[in-house]
């Protein structure tokens, strides 16, 4: 949750809800268009920014103009993942440790072992997969989510919903395999140093889904996918239509009807966070599932996701399905902000926009 992207990326696992996007329609006038600072709140934004795409903005044609999304949304959703990855680090560890084999007492205590341990790139482990992936989640979740509200005249808080839960249900395909490969890293030489590891089998992310795939095929790779599915599509979902609905109440607190770039990083923030409370618990579960087995076949816990389940339930009880989630609302607001804030300035460079954001 993915999973936001950010641009759900975190998009987050995007997201990136690791980094989720802004939606194309009501909600997306506000981060892709904020020229001088604002941008109208209103239900006709959405019609008009169609309109603008169509005929071009300052003489810049309407394909570059669908390229400058895709292009702000990958260098937005970059700027995510280097502002969230040492709290997705901590969130992992804290959602993968089990009583039996507790470590870490809470979110900084965690935070500041991994820094002295492992030292500040121990937080950035697995970072190369997410990346990677970015272009692959925010072409999907962009396209699809974009071009769905288009063809939607009268935009409502329920199409950015239905909308979102589809384009967060097929970018599932590469954030499953893509945060495996993540978690398998950030799980790698825990309280060692980062030059005396000892228990590491991967040299990065990408070998590590060479190696997963070369052991247990395709099938390996797809490890946790289900979960992976049921945490994105409703996590994309509500974080559209979280989204689009701040958007237009943050809007018409104002005397004019229109959102600053303050009020858009507010919206992005806290929607970020209601995804995450909402898609949590499903995180919870595909980190468990995903970090089992970490050092072998042989050292798999659980034989399936409801084993996993009955077996994580019975030992700790219903809180094992908050794991880490004040890590993940720490990340969820800075991520987001973070993405947002970088699609408006891209946004406004590539269109050649000659006013101030």
């Amino acid at each position: 949750m993915a999973q936001l992207q950010q641009t759900p990326v975190e998009l987050e696992e995007a997201h990136t809800m690791d980094a989720s996007a802004p939606s194309k329609g009501g909600a997306q006038a506000g981060s892709t268009h904020a020229a001088g600072g604002s941008v109208a709140a209103s239900e006709e934004a959405p019609r008009a920014l169609d309109a603008n795409k169509q005929n071009g903005q300052n003489g810049v044609s309407s394909r570059w103009i669908m390229a400058s999304d895709f292009i702000a949304g990958c260098v937005g959703g970059a700027a995510g993942v280097l502002v969230g990855q040492p709290f997705d680090t901590v969130k992992v560890r804290l959602q993968a440790q089990t009583l039996a084999n507790t470590r870490y007492r809470g979110v900084m205590h965690c935070f500041y072992t991994i820094a002295r341990q492992e030292s500040v790139f121990g937080l950035y482990k697995g970072m190369a997969s997410p990346l990677a992936g970015l272009a692959f989640i925010n072409t999907i979740v962009f396209g699809i989510q974009g071009n769905m509200m288009r063809q939607i005249e009268n935009q409502t808080p329920f199409s950015h919903f239905c909308c979102g839960a589809v384009a967060g249900s097929v970018q599932s395909v590469i954030a499953g395999p893509m945060e495996l490969a993540k978690i398998r890293m950030q799980m790698e030489g825990i309280g060692e140093d980062r030059q005396h590891q000892t228990k590491t089998h991967y040299k990065g992310s990408l070998d590590a889904l060479r190696t997963i795939y070369h052991d247990e095929g395709i099938r390996g790779c797809y490890r946790g996918f289900t979960l992976t599915l049921l945490r994105d599509a409703p996590g994309f979902a509500i974080y559209f239509m979280s989204y689009d609905v701040l958007c237009r109440n943050i809007g018409n607190l104002s005397k004019d009807n229109e959102i600053g770039i303050g009020g858009l990083l507010m919206a992005g923030g806290l929607s970020g966070m209601i995804s995450w409370c909402v898609s949590f618990a499903a995180d919870v579960m595909k980190t468990r599932i995903q970090a089992d087995g970490v050092e072998g076949a042989k050292s798999c816990q659980y034989t399936g996701t409801i084993d996993m389940i009955k077996k994580s339930y019975h030992s700790e009880g219903i809180m094992v399905f908050t794991k880490g989630l004040g890590a993940s609302l720490l990340r969820a607001f800075p991520v987001n902000a973070a993405t947002f804030t970088v699609v408006t300035l891209m946004l406004s460079f590539i269109q050649g926009d000659d006013q101030t954001v």
